[in-house]
């Protein structure tokens, strides 16, 4: 079951939400909280019920493993042996539904009779809730955790807003918030932010990402037939891309973020404008912040952060990168794509440390170079982006070489035309897509991304903190508001014509 999906909408969601306001009500809270599992229990099951006893099965093994991790932590026992075997068991889940067949076709290169292994369905949500579990027994082995009851724990595993595609949660954002059994009701303050959250996510998702993926497509799978693009094309198909995964995953995230206020249950944010950064650095503050948080609390840090030098803590931000694009999939290009973001961080470090011990180049952090640097930093991004949509390495190559090949610069065919001295085929001379639509809205929406309050700012979430007070275009339960959104809400259920996986359910 998809959040952009008419039986989400317009069944799954309003029964899901009218029985836990009526056992809220009545002070009925574990009953709601029951409500709430066995309705996530469900909408994990729907696409894939043999899946459902699996996550079940995780769900038990690693409450049993948590229980005891916590009761040795409060008796100041160790832990140690306990815990490697609990994110043992965890890591050996995910490694043989997300990276055994990837593990094998790559040793069936190298030997003389290959192995026999079909590829395995990866269960929805893999990633995100292995994480969370691994977290928590962590959590548990230092006694961070205090008394939770079972059902506590597969709320905070199973709350079907975050289940699938994040953010990823840890148990001090969730297990508090379900203790306390006055945040658990239905009011009509949480009723207008989560409904306004959640279309504002849907009209991303159904609006945008999935009106400009037309154009990454086309750039993208032409390269995958062979089609030798333009500099312009690779170009264009490449910032398209980034837009919809921006708007996608964004979108997601917002209506997660809105499907868990409409129970009074506060998700995390995972996005704060990501494009707007200055620094590859500033970046990972900003996108998928969760993930970010859990890189570095419970890989960048154990790994030993930045405390054992500076060579060190390039060779922990390398290894932290190139296992958090591993995560991203069993596939070389998201290695590929971890292993350059983890260069480009250890170049932002070595920048930061070279302007602090040469004085002269601070002028380069001047006020007025701030939106060089932002433009230097999406450049990098969007480049890095090209291996994590491509199939296989040779099509990000062939990306690449389009995007950097100074042989495939043409002229418009306007310009041609009226210079019989030029030969050239002209910009876009493929003809993958319509560009002349596509042109202006990635410009358009690439405008947005770098200038526009994101979703956050607007409804003044209480997690961006005061620094994003100064946005005058604020949200209000106002009747002008109403209307505005009354009116996006109309044109995203016009345009939802059909169900459109999210890009990070693959993940």
């Amino acid at each position: 079951m998809l959040f952009d999906s008419y039986l989400f909408i317009f069944m799954f969601l309003p029964v899901c939400v009218l029985l836990y306001a009526a056992l809220t009500r009545y002070r009925k809270y574990t009953y709601a909280l029951s409500w709430l599992v066995a309705a996530s229990l469900f909408f994990y099951g729907w696409l894939n019920p043999p899946y459902l006893i699996l996550l079940l099965l995780s769900i038990a093994v690693n409450f049993m493993i948590g229980s005891v991790l916590r009761h040795r932590a409060k008796l100041a026992l160790k832990n140690d042996l306990i815990l490697i075997c609990g994110v043992t068991l965890n890591l050996l889940f995910i490694g043989y539904f997300k990276y055994a067949y990837f593990f094998i076709a790559n040793l069936n290169q190298f030997v003389t009779e290959p192995i026999p292994f079909d590829p395995i369905i990866l269960p929805l949500g893999i990633s995100f809730f292995t994480f969370q579990k691994i977290a928590f027994l962590v959590d548990a082995s230092r006694g961070e955790i205090k008394e939770f009851r079972f059902l506590d724990y597969c709320l905070f595993v199973t709350f079907f807003p975050q289940l699938i595609a994040g953010p990823i949660v840890q148990h001090k954002q969730i297990i508090p918030q379900v203790q306390t059994h006055s945040n658990l009701k239905i009011s009509s303050k949480n009723l207008s932010i989560g409904l306004t959250l959640f279309f504002i996510g849907l009209f991303k998702k159904v609006a945008i990402a999935d009106s400009i993926a037309v154009y990454a497509n086309a750039a993208f799978n032409g390269a995958a037939t062979g089609v030798i693009l333009s500099f312009w094309e690779a170009w264009a198909g490449a910032v398209a891309y980034a837009l919809q995964l921006y708007f996608d995953f964004s979108g997601y995230s917002d209506m997660a973020i809105g499907l868990g206020y409409l129970f009074g249950i506060k998700l995390p944010i995972n996005f704060n404008s990501p494009y707007k950064a200055t620094s590859i650095i500033d970046f990972w503050h900003r996108w998928h912040m969760t993930l970010s948080a859990f890189l570095r609390d419970y890989l960048y840090i154990p790994l030993g952060g930045n405390r054992n030098g500076k060579v060190r803590r390039q060779v922990n931000l390398m290894l932290t990168m190139l296992l958090g694009g591993l995560w991203h999939g069993a596939n070389w290009t998201f290695v590929c794509w971890g292993a350059m973001h983890g260069l480009f961080l250890m170049i932002n470090h070595l920048w930061r440390f070279a302007t602090k011990t040469f004085k002269w180049l601070s002028i380069f952090h001047h006020q007025s170079l701030k939106y060089v640097l932002q433009a230097l930093t999406l450049v990098a991004v969007i480049v890095a982006w090209v291996p994590f949509r491509a199939d296989n390495i040779k099509i990000a190559k062939d990306m690449l070489i389009s995007m950097f090949s100074l042989s495939e610069i043409t002229l418009p065919n306007s310009i041609l035309s009226s210079a019989s001295q030029f030969h050239g085929k002209g910009m876009f001379y493929n003809g993958l897509a319509n560009w002349h639509y596509g042109i202006p809205l990635i410009m358009i929406l690439m405008l947005m991304v770098v200038s526009v309050p994101n979703s956050m700012q607007l409804m003044r979430y209480e997690m961006m903190g005061p620094q994003q007070a100064h946005y005058r275009f604020r949200w209000y339960p106002t009747k002008r508001w109403a209307l505005v959104m009354a009116m996006l809400v109309l044109t995203t259920l016009m345009l939802l014509s059909e169900e459109s996986e999210f890009l990070y359910f693959q993940f």
